[in-house]
């Protein structure tokens, strides 16, 4: 069965979308750690990232730095984290998060919000990518 990572990519399930390309997706987090908190996922189902092919892994860093990049413009954090976790969803995903301190990293302050709210954090943070 695909992971729901997949139905989003394939368009199968809604998301608010900040980046594509052939290689990888960047959506907004349904459940976000803070507004902006985006995930950058690649587009094959790949469920550890150390089975990653080096070039799509490279890839992978590249958009998350261009997309940290853009979440830092955008909402100046003290610094953007990125994680690789990996234990929600059976597909590898980079979570980046504006955080002001090592505990906003913390999944249990996970808040689902509303469509429109992530539509303006998308949107926002789509106005900074620059690739």
């Amino acid at each position: 069965m695909a992971s729901v990572f997949t139905m989003i990519i394939n368009g199968d399930l809604p998301a608010h979308f900040v980046y594509r390309d052939d290689v990888c997706s960047a959506f907004m987090s349904i459940a976000p750690l803070a507004t902006g908190h985006t995930l950058v996922v690649p587009n094959k189902e790949v469920d550890h990232w150390l089975d990653l092919d080096a070039s799509t892994l490279e890839h992978l860093m590249e958009v998350s730095r261009d997309i940290g990049a853009a979440i830092d413009a955008a909402y100046s954090p003290a610094k953007v984290g990125l994680m690789i976790a990996g234990l929600e969803v059976p597909h590898v995903h980079v979570h980046l998060v504006p955080i002001n301190a090592a505990t906003d990293l913390d999944f249990a302050n996970a808040k689902e919000v509303g469509s429109d709210a992530l539509a303006e954090a998308a949107n926002t943070i789509k106005s900074h990518v620059t690739r």
